[in-house]
């Protein structure tokens, strides 16, 4: 079985040269405190206003949001000319504890890492999305950790993807990529105890969010530039496949359903798991709002919905929502490689 497998020959460092100008400053990565009251939701939904020259994948960029994320937050709106308020869904349900190291959530499409906590400052969290594996290529779950780390990575590219390429498109794919902004590895890439699974950067950041991968898992190049200094051989990986995820916002419960991945063996049908996350609530039965949690089975998507029949309806609180403006110019036409932006963090080993 063979992933993203490949072989680590370093080229002398071009990321410094690697700058692309964009005309908007990104957000990069959204860091949250710890709660200090034991809840397990962090960050909150914004609105924004969409204006003419933005794609939804522009605004989730900025915001740190992958493409599944946004489309499912925005039901029915174009993905390329999208007109009017933006749902931008920067409210996650963390993964259970314990809470260190990588934790890589699969259906949600989200890596959470949680830094080790400097003495005397609040623990955080810092999360990213990522595209996940094509369908037969899934990510094995379980347990792991970074082994090692590559900055400007060559891949020699394994011959099962090769051959992949060559039936679905009928055209050759190169054996090898050299370092650079059109290599798919990236520009950064961590290497897990897993085999041919690493968490890299890429060439096509505009598919975060999406299936795009051999089993690996990929970052937008500014994401990667920010975690790749932080991350240290050694730091624990774990990955989940938990489409179905329940957290609170102090005495507020919320459960948030995502698609699940389908050939991931032995899975529970979604009812199932969603009566299971039920079941372990403290919430009495009657108190469970499960009209709200049938319409999010219908459409599951990325927006937590509140459990309690007490709290407001989720469309309530969404219209309830101030519009931001959204001043920020479109990303440059040739974002779309390997390329951290302008002014992202610098990356050392």
């Amino acid at each position: 079985m063979s992933f993203c497998a490949f072989i680590g020959k370093q080229a002398p460092s071009i990321l410094a040269r690697l700058v692309l100008a964009l005309a908007l400053q990104p957000v990069w990565s959204a860091t949250f405190t710890l709660p200090a009251d034991g809840s397990t939701v962090v960050g909150q939904i914004r609105k924004v206003e969409a204006t003419h020259q933005n794609t939804l994948l522009d605004i989730g960029r900025h915001f740190d949001l992958g493409y599944a994320e946004m489309e499912g937050a925005n039901p029915g709106m174009s993905v390329w000319t999208p007109h009017g308020d933006v749902v931008v869904p920067t409210q996650f349900i963390l993964p259970p504890k314990p809470w260190s190291g990588i934790v890589v959530n699969i259906p949600q499409r989200r890596l959470f890492f949680f830094p080790k906590a400097r003495h005397g400052q609040p623990a955080q969290v810092i999360t990213y999305p990522i595209s996940i594996a094509q369908p037969g290529w899934s990510t094995p779950l379980g347990t792991s950790k970074i082994i090692a780390k590559f900055k400007d990575p060559a891949w020699f590219v394994p011959k099962s993807i090769q051959a992949q390429h060559a039936r679905e498109d009928g055209t050759p794919f190169p054996d090898y990529f050299p370092p650079g902004p059109d290599n798919p590895m990236g520009m950064l890439a961590m290497q897990t105890g897993l085999p041919g699974i690493y968490i890299h950067g890429t060439n096509h950041p505009w598919g975060v969010g999406l299936r795009t991968s051999h089993g690996c898992m990929h970052l937008y190049p500014e994401d990667a530039a920010q975690l790749f200094p932080l991350v240290s051989r050694g730091t624990p990986v774990t990955i989940l496949n938990q489409p179905v995820v329940t957290g609170h916002l102090a005495d507020e419960w919320m459960i948030a359903i995502f698609p699940p991945v389908a050939e991931y063996p032995d899975q529970p049908p979604l009812n199932d798991l969603v009566a299971s996350a039920l079941s372990n609530l403290p919430l009495p039965p009657p108190q469970i709002a499960m009209t709200r949690v049938a319409a999010r089975l219908r459409q599951p998507g990325p927006i937590a919905v509140p459990l309690d029949i007490n709290q407001p309806e989720p469309e309530t609180t969404l219209e309830d929502i101030t519009v931001e403006a959204y001043p920020f110019q479109p990303y440059d036409t040739n974002a779309n490689t390997a390329q951290a932006p302008a002014g992202s963090p610098p990356a050392t080993p």
